[in-house]
This record gives structure tokens, C-alpha cells and sequence, in this order.
């Protein structure tokens, strides 16, 4: 293995790494993914923003809803990321499957 990319696989680990800071865990997007946030957990659902690359996300809640595939997988789960704010969590790297925050009321 050559040194850039050496360099190349270290920067997606740490692209990768969640967050614990003293505001809370914070969880990567997908490298080389801008995501939609949407109002509610579903496609079908008004675009409020769109998350620039790079970015790291809380999650204070999850929803089930529309099935999405993208980058690690499929999954009907939506994580909340601010009021009224979703992105799909097939985005969205955890560390694992299902949920890892409590479910949205």
C-alpha cells in the first residue's frame, strides 16, 4: 500500500468516527453524500436543507417510515436531528443496525 493511499483510508476512518462531545454525540454522514433533511420520516416530505459534505449530526430521536436505501444499507429508520428536521439513517453512520436513540412520540 502506497503512502497517499495510506493517507486516503486514514481520512475515511476518522470521516467515520462519532463524536462525544460535551453538547452530545454527534454521527457522521456518509463520505461524499449531501443529504436531504426533510420535515417528517419519508421522501414524500417537504426538503428543508441540505446537509453540506462531511457533516456530523445529532440525533436526539428516531422514526420509523419510508424504507431508503443508501450507503450503509436499507432501513425504514429516520433520525431526528433538530425540530421538525429527519434525514434518512441509511446515510447516516452509526456504528449499528437499529435503533441507537430513543423513538420520536
Amino acid at each position: 500500500m502506497g503512502v497517499e493511499e495510506h493517507t486516503q483510508d486514514r481520512a475515511a476512518a476518522e470521516e467515520l468516527t462519532v463524536e462525544t462531545t460535551a453538547t452530545g454525540t454527534r454521527y457522521p454522514i456518509a463520505p461524499g453524500y449531501r443529504v436531504n433533511v426533510r420535515t417528517g420520516p419519508g421522501t414524500n416530505y417537504r426538503i428543508v436543507r441540505t446537509l453540506p459534505y462531511g457533516q456530523k449530526i445529532p440525533i436526539y430521536c428516531q422514526k420509523p417510515g419510508e424504507r431508503v436505501t443508501g450507503p450503509y444499507g436499507t432501513s425504514n429508520l429516520w433520525d431526528n436531528i433538530a425540530n421538525g428536521q429527519f434525514v434518512s439513517d441509511a446515510y447516516v453512520y452509526t456504528g449499528r443496525d437499529g435503533y441507537i436513540a430513543p423513538r420520536c412520540d
